[in-house]
């Protein structure tokens, strides 16, 4: 019997291309397995940035409602086991190992992705654990995406920027466009925002899904706007909820993705498929608001010297990253250090231009892999002062050039990619 690891490794061979877009073979085989129509509602996300937020505020929300949740992410950080949760618990080696097996037998001749394999289990999985609620986060895109083989009962789509030019088109409007692949005819179409390319409202006209659209079917209000930290309200398609804690999520745009996650419930059709909505009271939504999780996304770890991790692998991600980070102020004469690896197929020198102007010095690394790439080669990309950058041959000796430049009350960022991240938070031993 191969182990969780020979199985990985296994995955990344079956296939000629790390990524192949398209539904046909990862269909063919769901079907097979008899994944490819849940009896359970589910929930997709898809969006440039905020998808892995507002997953965790579904989980969290629908848990506390009463319901089990089936709960597929990716990438991880540092175990597998991460992307595939049950009634919010990672599942075992085990389990995986089980639905590789059964995956292995049903495909025949059909080769798999990593992902599709990673899709496939997931869906394995909800269906022998009878799971009520299924939430699964898009991949790459959306409409070819091969979370997609599933119709979805409500979609939502948190945001719209530049990512995956190769995959997805050189415009917005092409993004915006593949991303909306997920929506379905007659079903809810969540929008996290309004600003959205045109592409996006076309296919909700096209296909006749029902648009449930921010700040207009559904919106929030702070007790204390402006603060990032201020207890809030919610008026949804029929809620309203009064007097909410602050997700323990950081940074003011969780008050949209718990928002979007919200609606998306608010959305889900009446019973035998849904209607966790009825559950959605302030005292069921407060209790997870403060228990919700997720490593990486501004993920604050206090003590002496701050640190703030965020994946921030794009420029609208790494913007975003900015804005909270200023509305987390320094006491005076502190500062603020970065340990940044950024892979080669992202745009580096727009990441970095976000961030410039809160960072007074550098510590950029390599990274490994096929897409890595070495911190001189970054630094060259990136063209900021030599006087301000320290180069490092990974994230693990970053971090530790960065702590030891840091003084009591200065603040490290650690951003630019999940393989950045994800050794970082190994690094700090905190997950």
């Amino acid at each position: 019997m191969r182990t969780l690891v020979e199985w990985l490794a296994l995955q990344e061979s079956v296939h000629p291309k790390t990524i192949d877009m398209g539904l046909g073979r990862v269909t063919t085989v769901a079907r097979s397995l008899g994944v490819d129509k849940p009896a359970c509602p589910v929930i997709t996300v898809g969006g440039t940035n905020g998808k892995g937020s507002t997953v965790a505020h579904l989980e969290a929300l629908l848990e506390s409602a009463g319901r089990r949740t089936g709960m597929f992410t990716s990438p991880h950080f540092i175990r597998y086991n991460e992307r595939i949760r049950v009634g919010g618990i990672e599942v075992e080696d085990a389990e995986l190992i089980a639905a590789f097996e059964t995956i292995e037998q049903a495909r025949g001749s059909t080769t798999l992705t990593f992902f599709e394999y990673n899709t496939l289990a997931a869906l394995l999985i909800f269906q022998r654990r009878a799971v009520e609620v299924a939430i699964l986060e898009v991949g790459l895109g959306g409409r070819l995406d091969a979370t997609n083989l599933v119709d979805a009962d409500v979609a939502i789509v948190c945001s719209i920027g530049f990512d995956h030019r190769d995959w997805l088109g050189d415009t917005l409007e092409q993004i915006g466009a593949e991303k909306a692949g997920i929506f379905r005819a007659g079903r809810p179409a969540v929008l996290s925002t309004p600003q959205m390319p045109h592409s996006v409202f076309a296919r909700i006209g096209e296909i006749g899904a029902r648009a449930v659209v921010a700040e207009r079917d559904f919106s929030w209000s702070l007790a204390a706007p402006g603060r990032e930290r201020s207890r809030w309200s919610y008026r949804g398609l029929r809620l309203s909820l009064q007097d909410l804690p602050p997700s323990a999520l950081a940074g003011s745009i969780q008050y949209r993705n718990a928002s979007a996650a919200l609606a998306a419930i608010e959305s889900l059709p009446p019973e035998p498929r849904g209607a966790a909505a009825a559950q959605l009271t302030e005292r069921s939504v407060g209790e997870a608001l403060a228990r919700v999780r997720l490593a990486g996304r501004f993920q604050v770890v206090p003590g002496e010297v701050e640190w703030i991790l965020d994946i921030a692998h794009n420029e609208p991600a790494a913007r975003m990253f900015a804005q909270h980070v200023r509305e987390r102020p320094q006491g005076e004469g502190a500062t603020t250090l970065a340990v940044v690896g950024i892979l080669g197929d992202k745009d580096a020198p727009a990441i970095v231009r976000e961030l410039e102007p809160l960072v007074s010095h550098w510590v950029l690394c390599s990274l490994p892999g096929p897409r890595g790439v070495t911190a001189a080669a970054l630094a060259q990309r990136v063209q900021l002062p030599r006087e301000r950058v320290t180069l490092a041959d990974s994230v693990e000796e970053a971090c530790e050039r960065a702590r030891a430049a840091a003084r009591p009350g200065d603040r490290i960022l650690v951003f630019g990619s999940v393989h950045t991240v994800g050794p970082a938070l190994r690094w700090l031993r905190i997950y």
